[in-house]
């Protein structure tokens, strides 16, 4: 796990960006505080920080060159089944100086080139420059762990692991209004879009070869759609997932530097560590919890959970005022608008815990992967109406006339059926897009100054928009709606979200559930084994009841969130009202319209909030984020 950044120069005005490798490569210091090294030739720079969990010695730095000297690797990421894959390579006859899959990484490049991938089981960012081919080859894991931020222009290509890397080279900041329009919906900006107009994500499952100033890319990976697969019974598959998650929990327990794992108390983690013990002993786990406001804490489910599965057991048990201590260095790291506040929970967390370990595992994709959200249940009984499914659509004016909030239970029951109503007659990928999101295309347009609208290109905003939602038929299935799950939600939003929080600590998380062997074999299992009218994550559920407490699958679940409609009306009042949402400010600014976002502010502190803290605090992230980086 590391940070990469990297210049490659077409011609002399491209080759001025390398002068600005080292304070590139130093703006990922947090991601890798064991070591740092710069390669520079008269075309390339390739910059490393190193976060050492496999071969922690010196031979095992990088920029790592093979023997020739002709190939370079910087490398971000685990490849998990590196061992066979030496064991394979040493039969072809190739010797290796290190312990280390980076280096097993390089050599099966070299052996295979790009077909090397499809070999790969784990999670990956990488360069491999060819120095006689004059080329870099460049990839991204499959589901889109790592990050991959990229700048191509006539005179350069530019790379990095973060954005604030990239600016660190002193890149055109030009906004991107289709991308803050889809902020502005979203709280968070699917690739292969960033904020800034010209610079890019490299999609998850695909690589990029660089030569001769042309930059191509291909997809190598999508998630199999598997329908003349024979369907294996129900609990033949549950074996086979028992079989199949073991072994992945198994391979992602290498670790030559101490390792735990999340375990917030939900079903997801609680899984991992339950397997996770079987095989580590004294396993070291790592819970929050908030202490004043129990509607958000499931720490004493964590500690049932731990005691269970015999765990040297640690809960940060923190109060609202503690956590919020932490809000204002998280609105300095995020380096392009993102607005997931369950990441404030994830920054702390991985805070406390990179003090006991460098590795930990969590249980992130199984909800995309086994149809574990509330959405989930309105999207099974949007496909499969009855007669409650009609009447709560029907009732649509009441739900809004009643108060919403995500804060207590009965508001938040009438803020889930409104949203219900909502979307429950619209066609498939309407439907989608109404309930990833938190305002609406028109209200987000509405939020934007006249100005910004003229900006807004509405063709390539509804182009991006259908490319996002392409893998939706009219007709979905629950398959394809976590299809694209996975493609933009988990990808942009929940792997975004533990790979920046996590790495501001040099933290590496891994994900057992998004092994590819347990992506690809799920996929291939029908509908009625993860979703039906009783409930989510049936399989999952069930093949694994009887390692954790009984009763333990009897609750509801809960997100990973934060009080965040308390700290907004309250602790970020001042700097919401005389700073970032200032009339003034936002009038000068001339981004957003000064009449609406003064609307939102109302609403903030009405009896009716809805889900204005989720909107407020996407806000108040892009204009920290702006101040920050483009005032």
């Amino acid at each position: 796990m590391c940070g990469i950044t990297g210049v490659f120069a077409f011609n002399l005005v491209g080759k001025f960006s390398k002068i600005n490798t080292a304070a590139s490569t130093r703006a990922l210091a947090h991601r890798g505080p064991d070591f740092q090294d710069i390669y520079a030739d008269e075309w390339v720079c390739l910059g490393h920080r190193r976060l050492s969990i496999i071969d922690t010695r010196e031979i095992a730095h990088q920029p790592m060159w093979d023997e020739s000297g002709r190939y370079c690797i910087i490398f971000n990421g685990e490849i998990f089944n590196f061992r066979e894959l030496r064991h394979k390579l040493e039969a072809q006859g190739l010797t290796f100086r290190t312990e280390s899959d980076t280096e097993v990484l390089l050599k099966l490049y070299i052996s295979a080139k790009e077909s090397c991938l499809a070999e790969l089981n784990g999670f990956f960012a990488f360069c491999i420059y060819d120095k006689q081919d004059q080329s870099m080859f460049l990839a991204r894991d499959r589901y889109g762990i790592k990050p991959f931020y990229y700048l191509f222009d006539e005179d350069k290509f530019l790379f990095a692991s973060e954005m604030k890397a990239l600016i660190a080279y002193g890149i055109e900041k030009e906004l991107d209004y289709v991308s803050l329009h889809t902020y502005l919906q979203l709280n968070y900006i699917p690739a292969p879009r960033t904020i800034f107009s010209k610079v890019k994500k490299l999609m998850p499952g695909h690589y990029a070869m660089v030569r001769s100033g042309q930059m191509e890319t291909f997809q190598y990976y999508k998630i199999p759609v598997s329908e003349s697969v024979p369907v294996p019974g129900y609990a033949q598959a549950q074996v086979k997932l028992r079989e199949m998650l073991d072994a992945a929990v198994q391979r992602r327990l290498i670790s030559d530097v101490p390792l735990g794992a999340f375990l917030s108390g939900g079903v997801d983690s609680s899984i991992v560590t339950a397997l996770a013990s079987r095989h580590k002993q004294n396993l070291h786990t790592f819970s929050i919890g908030f202490r004043d406001d129990r509607f958000f804490d499931e720490t004493p489910y964590a500690m049932e959970v731990a005691k269970h599965c015999g765990t040297e057991h640690t809960v940060f048990s923190l109060s609202g005022d503690q956590m919020f201590e932490h809000v204002h260095n998280i609105l300095d790291h995020i380096d392009e608008p993102f607005a997931d506040s369950s990441a404030i929970a994830v920054y702390v967390l991985s805070n406390q815990t990179r003090k006991h370990a460098t590795v930990a595992l969590s249980g992130d994709g199984a909800d995309e992967l086994f149809a574990g959200y509330n959405k989930h249940s309105a999207f099974y009984r949007a496909l499969h109406p009855e007669w409650k499914e009609k009447a709560v659509s029907g009732l649509g004016h009441v739900w809004k006339l009643l108060p919403h909030s995500r804060s207590a239970p009965f508001s938040n029951t009438i803020r889930q059926l409104d949203r219900f109503a909502q979307g429950f007659s619209l066609p498939s990928r309407e439907r989608y897009w109404t309930w990833a999101g938190f305002v609406s295309e028109k209200q987000a347009r509405q939020m934007l100054s006249e100005a910004g609208r003229t900006r807004l290109d509405e063709t390539n905003y509804y182009d991006y928009k259908n490319t996002l939602l392409a893998g939706l038929p009219d007709d979905e299935s629950m398959n394809d709606i976590l299809r694209c799950d996975m493609g933009m939600v988990l990808a942009n939003d929940m792997l975004t979200k533990v790979d920046l929080m996590s790495m501001a600590h040099g933290l590496e998380v891994r994900v057992p559930f998004l092994d590819v062997e347990v992506v690809n074999y799920i996929f291939g299992l029908p509908d009625s084994y993860k979703i039906d009218k009783a409930g989510r994550k049936k399989i999952l559920r069930e093949s694994f009841s009887d390692l954790l407490p009984e009763g333990f699958f009897n609750r509801p679940k809960k997100g990973f969130e934060v009080p965040m409609l308390k700290w907004l009306r309250r602790d970020l009042k001042k700097l919401i009202r005389t700073e970032l949402l200032d009339d003034k400010f936002i009038v000068e600014q001339g981004i957003f319209n000064p009449r609406m976002i003064r609307k939102m502010r109302n609403q903030l502190y009405s009896l009716n909030p809805g889900d204005i803290h989720a909107r407020m605090w996407g806000l108040v992230v892009f204009q920290w984020w702006w101040k920050k980086y483009c005032q």
